[in-house]
């Protein structure tokens, strides 16, 4: 059974960092692109970076664009999302998710087919 945890949120001040970790079980990442997705209260989830070690690309929602980077230890199952200066309009739940290789260029909620259950981001002073 797929199996994906995340971890590292927590509570950080304005223009501060924080790494996210998901490790994956279940399934190998050469075959899955893996997803960083947001929700914070009241709104929809939206995609923030998607990743294929197997392509070797990356996306992002302009949003964070030179400001996060999504990375991955395919020895260690493990999928990273390093988060600089962030903002109070960064908080959210932050999920990873699995989708095939054909969407390693999609940011849509629908095409992931695997989910976690997500980690607290709270930028605030």
């Amino acid at each position: 059974q797929p199996q994906l945890v995340e971890s590292g949120g927590g509570l950080v001040q304005p223009g501060g960092s924080l790494r996210l970790s998901c490790v994956v079980s279940g399934f190998s990442l050469d075959y899955y692109a893996i997803g960083w997705f947001r929700q914070a209260p009241g709104k929809e989830r939206e995609g923030v970076s998607v990743i294929s070690s197997t392509e070797g690309s990356t996306l992002y929602t302009d949003s964070v664009k030179g400001r996060f980077t999504i990375s991955t230890d395919n020895a260690k199952n493990t999928v990273y999302l390093q988060m600089n200066s962030l903002k109070p309009g960064d908080t959210a739940v932050y999920y990873c998710a699995a989708a095939g290789l054909y969407y390693s260029d999609s940011l849509r909620v629908a095409d992931y087919d695997y989910w976690g259950q997500g980690t607290q981001v709270t930028v605030s002073s």
